[in-house]
């Protein structure tokens, strides 16, 4: 299993996102897929989650109504989208699948500031 994210920058409150996973070694479309955070000096928390399909979606409620997460099974490939970020939106980013059982990736630093 690979688990390579994208995407993240420095950007204004009030900005936006995209995030990118881009998963090999495995049926990308057999597997709920989410993401997840780490904020500094916080531990990994979990942000979204969405079904093989990609019908059914789950956010914490700190990103509902701003965060949309997808996926391109014929890419292997996860995604979030990040509207009215925040400043406690500010953390690294990471893909896995739902219980975070495989091994992380690098991680994509998004940043929140004016």
């Amino acid at each position: 299993v690979q688990l390579v994210e994208s995407g993240g920058g420095l950007v204004q409150p009030g900005g936006s996102l995209r995030l990118s996973c881009s998963a090999s070694g495995f049926t990308f479309s057999s597997y709920a897929m989410s993401w997840y955070r780490q904020a500094p000096g916080k531990e990994r928390a979990y942000v979204a989650g969405i079904n093989g399909a990609g019908g059914i979606t789950d956010y914490v409620d700190s990103v509902k109504g701003r965060f949309t997460i997808s996926r391109d099974n014929a890419k292997n490939t996860l995604y979030l989208q990040m509207n009215r970020l925040k400043s406690e939106d500010t953390a690294v980013y990471y893909c896995n699948n739902v219980g975070g059982s495989w091994s992380w990736g690098q991680g994509t630093q998004v940043t929140v500031s004016s």
